[in-house]
């Protein structure tokens, strides 16, 4: 079932992720998306929290729907992101998809106990990793109704 309301206004998403060929293939795959969708690009937790924040230069950023966040992020972790954007009451409404390499099982426990919604190991195989992609999209996208205001 599609939801109706990204017909007219597209999904926004936010991608904190610093390794740019993991932000192309992302790109590429939910470019593809049958739901309407916006996907925003950061680098750095720093970055990630201005964005949230609608701190300079973000000032003007959309609200995020959804949020994929890797873990390993240059100036400020995925964890202390993920902790900032649950603890807020304005932010921790918006479900965050923790998309990471680490299979570390404190990483796991961490992500959890800071409320994440999901947490999904990113693979390393191409092939894989658009599949990765295509689920989230199948569920988080097409399935589950997201917050949209």
């Amino acid at each position: 079932m599609v939801d109706t309301r990204s017909v007219t206004h597209p999904v926004e998403i936010l991608l904190v992720e610093d390794n740019p060929g993991d932000v192309r293939l992302t790109q590429e795959v939910l470019k593809d998306c049958r739901i309407h969708n916006h996907l925003n690009v950061v680098d750095d937790g720093e970055k990630a929290i201005a964005f949230l924040h609608h701190t300079p230069p973000y000032t003007h950023a959309p609200e995020p729907n959804l949020v994929l966040l890797d873990l390993n992020l240059p100036r400020r972790g995925g964890l202390e992101v993920l902790q900032i954007i649950k603890t807020n009451a304005t932010l921790r409404h918006i479900p965050v998809i923790v998309f990471t390499t680490s299979q570390a099982e404190s990483d796991i426990m961490n992500a959890y106990n800071l409320h994440a919604n999901c947490y999904i190991t990113k693979p390393i195989d191409l092939e894989q990793f658009t599949k990765s992609v295509k689920s989230i999209e199948d569920f988080w996208l097409a399935m589950v109704q997201l917050p949209l205001e």
